[in-house]
């Protein structure tokens, strides 16, 4: 196997040797929780580097500051090996095992084709059972979008992805836990969940040790931080407005399309704008990353799911505000494509560091309170 695409086995192999250096030399060990958690070992199995990689932000700090670092001749690049054990962890702990290799196509073009697939065929079923309602405006009275697609229908077939995406992502994160030996109610305890909820929300190793994500000029910016921000809040508005929708039609009975000014359009727009903001930042920001913080394997898989995230966010806002008019049946076909797109990839794709880095947050404010020899618990 190539350097460029190496197996798990040498990944592995490369980073014991890079953690045994950097647990004698600690220099370090301020930056993120990954120093202190290799620092409680004297050896480091696989599912240890697995566990290490995911607790890694790759925010930079530690290249930059490494004395080991190319051109000296250990070689030494911290954030790159993990970065590549992680697009590794994704494969190893997808389910179904064989969807692990979707890891490897899951870029832009994949994104876009899978997006652009599905809406053609919604065109395709519209244009074959009522090729009228396709180019046809419907008032919010007549249900808009919900007279080309009954709620019903969509309901379903968004239901039944869910559940699927739900059941992928728990089976990976019940396998990965499984392999850190800790025992399922272990995740639950609510200090230790607390804390690495708090660390998440506010993205608390994604700040470089305080000053932000080190840029290619070794200037410090927080601007990486940020556009997560954008990206993680806008992402859980708009599930947001979601849910309160659901509780609308099947509570209260008040059926859909809302109101410009009611709480679920309110808070799908302003999930939409964060939708915007982040990915397209993420994106250019990513231009500027020093590629040796990273796996050149990242790159499609990064914006193909930034891809989907903007193209679902802006065809929402577009089919929102244009509801009423006669381009709303293609926006419909086109969101639903991004929407369908964006579920069917997320257990396959870059959404999945969410769920293995929160498990492995909550592993590091469990065993920190554990007492090790020669280093006293918290």
């Amino acid at each position: 196997m190539s350097a460029a695409n190496p197996r798990l086995e040498e990944l592995v192999a490369e980073a014991q040797r890079v953690l045994a250096i950097c647990n004698a030399c600690r220099y370090c060990e301020g930056y993120c929780a990954t120093f202190p958690a290799l620092e409680r070992r004297l050896s480091f199995s696989e599912p240890d580097i697995h566990y290490l990689a995911n607790l890694c932000h790759n925010c930079g700090a530690c290249l930059y500051a490494c004395q080991y670092a190319p051109p000296h001749e250990f070689q030494l690049n911290f954030p790159k090996v993990l970065a590549r054990v992680r697009l590794q962890t994704y494969r190893k702990y997808a389910w179904p095992g064989f969807l692990g290799r979707a890891f490897e196509r899951n870029g832009l073009t994949t994104a876009l084709a899978l997006a652009a697939g599905i809406a053609m065929l919604f065109v395709f079923i519209a244009l074959v059972s009522d090729p009228a309602k396709l180019f046809q405006s419907f008032t919010d009275a007549q249900g808009s979008f919900y007279a080309v697609l009954p709620h019903g229908a969509m309901a379903g077939l968004f239901g039944a992805v869910s559940l699927f995406v739900l059941l992928a992502l728990g089976m990976g994160f019940a396998r990965f836990w499984s392999d850190l030996e800790e025992p399922p109610g272990e995740f639950l305890k609510p200090v230790s969940f607390a804390e690495a909820l708090h660390d998440a929300l506010t993205l608390k190793y994604l700040d470089g040790g305080g000053d932000g994500c080190t840029q290619p000029d070794q200037e410090r910016s927080p601007a990486r931080r940020v556009f997560h921000h954008f990206t993680f809040y806008g992402f859980l508005l708009c599930l947001a407005a979601t849910s309160v929708a659901t509780v609308y039609h099947y509570a209260f009975g008040w059926k859909a399309p809302y109101a410009m000014t009611s709480v679920p359009v309110l808070l799908g727009m302003a999930g939409g704008v964060g939708l915007l903001i982040g990915p397209a930042g993420l994106f250019m920001n990513g231009l500027r990353r020093d590629r040796d913080l990273g796996d050149p394997g990242f790159t499609g898989m990064n914006v193909g799911f930034l891809a989907l995230l903007f193209l679902t966010s802006a065809t929402g806002l577009g089919l929102l505000f244009f509801r009423e008019t006669r381009a709303m049946g293609l926006l419909l076909a086109v969101h639903l494509g991004a929407v369908l797109a964006l579920f069917v990839t997320l257990p396959y794709g870059k959404f999945v560091h969410a769920v293995y880095r929160f498990a492995a947050l909550v592993r590091f404010h469990l065993e920190r309170r554990r007492p090790v020899e020669g280093i006293a618990p918290e």
